[in-house]
């Protein structure tokens, strides 16, 4: 079954209610517990460019929070991550191994964390106020997607699906359809 943009707003806050953590933060009209990591152009927490790809590396960088290895989607391949669990285990943030023992990208898979500028999943392409410019369209197991630079960094992307885009795939969507793109991912990439 595929939901609207305006059928899921509507059904977030019915699912936020079950909730014991909400406050009065918010993604446009949807309650949501407060951010707790950002996600900057030096890492998250303590997760920084040194940081070795294991889950008891990326577990001590993040006091607070638990990890697991699982299978997740990239823009090319499904592969094995390391997951980081808040603790009242939402899924936040995604690790993926570098060929160098370290961490090729992180991201950031939820609305409990934060961007360079205050971006959060869930939000806009029009509310974050991101550039047409600074896009390209996504590809493979992406496509379609707008995948853009977070404003005033050169290492953090932001990937925003697009609700009802029926292509074509090779371009970006048209100006009005992107406005309402939705934030899906904050990746960040170190020494980028």
């Amino acid at each position: 079954m595929k939901l609207s943009r305006t059928a899921l707003l509507l059904l977030l806050p019915l699912l936020a209610a079950c909730s014991p953590t909400l406050d009065s933060d918010t993604v446009g009209s949807i309650r949501t517990p407060g951010p707790q990591v950002q996600i900057t152009a030096a890492g998250a927490g303590g997760i920084t460019a040194d940081t070795p790809y294991s889950e008891k590396a990326i577990a001590a960088a993040l006091p607070g929070f638990t990890t697991e290895g699982f299978q997740a989607a990239t823009e090319d391949k499904t592969e094995w991550a390391i997951g980081a669990y808040n603790a009242e285990g939402f899924q936040v943030l995604h690790f993926y191994k570098g060929s160098n023992g370290k961490l090729r990208e992180m991201h950031g898979v939820t609305h409990h964390l934060q961007g360079p500028n205050g971006e959060r999943i869930g939000m806009s392409f029009a509310d974050i106020g991101t550039s047409r410019g600074d896009c390209r369209v996504g590809r493979n197991l992406w496509r379609g997607m707008a995948i853009c630079k977070a404003r005033g960094t050169s290492n953090v992307t932001l990937v925003y699906a697009i609700p009802e885009y029926r292509g074509p795939f090779d371009q970006l969507a048209p100006s009005d359809q992107l406005r309402e793109a939705i934030l899906q991912r904050i990746i960040w990439t170190p020494g980028a």
